[in-house]
């Protein structure tokens, strides 16, 4: 099931990020593995300009996390930032491309135009994908960002408009087997 992450899971949410491999958890952008980072993230959701899924088994276990962040002011309100993240045990299911379209079907109702998705050089599976949905690469910025073992890496901004995000997305589906399951 694929819902808003809620005050409720802070504890799925502290043993999704502590599952994740040590190798991929050096990349994201804040340590998630902290109570106070899990807090801050829901507190963030209340302001408007932070919109926050989780995909989550039966059992409660959440299995992805997305999220779409604007800074919802003035000459940057069009764009949102797309974060994306699924356990390596569901990965190859279509479960971000099922994660993302959500998150583009709610930006529309924000009136976002465009997202964005930055990534560290080394994240090549991260690449893959966003190219894949339609991303294409605006700058990279040189050794300008570190992984958590305080190592530079670039950091390269990609950009889609989200009505051709939506478009590939939807083809995308049609042609797996969550269309044919419906």
């Amino acid at each position: 099931m694929i819902r808003d992450l809620t005050s409720d899971d802070i504890e799925p949410s502290l043993a999704f990020f502590r599952d994740l491999p040590e190798e991929e958890r050096i990349y994201l952008r804040n340590d998630v593995t902290r109570r106070e980072i899990i807090e801050e993230r829901i507190r963030k959701m209340s302001t408007g300009n932070c919109l926050r899924l989780v995909a989550v088994e039966e059992d409660g276990r959440i299995v992805a996390d997305g999220s779409l962040e604007s800074e919802g002011f003035a000459w940057k309100d069009h764009v949102a930032e797309l974060r994306l993240i699924v356990s390596s045990t569901h990965r190859r299911r279509s479960l971000g491309m099922l994660l993302a379209r959500e998150l583009y079907l709610q930006a529309t109702n924000r009136r976002v135009e465009e997202i964005v998705a930055k990534v560290m050089r080394p994240q090549e599976a991260a690449l893959k994908v966003v190219k894949r949905l339609g991303f294409v690469e605006q700058a990279v910025l040189t050794d300008y960002v570190k992984d958590t073992d305080g190592n530079k890496h670039d950091l390269i901004i990609m950009r889609c408009k989200l009505q051709d995000l939506l478009d590939e997305l939807e083809n995308y589906i049609s042609l797996s087997d969550w269309q044919r399951a419906r």
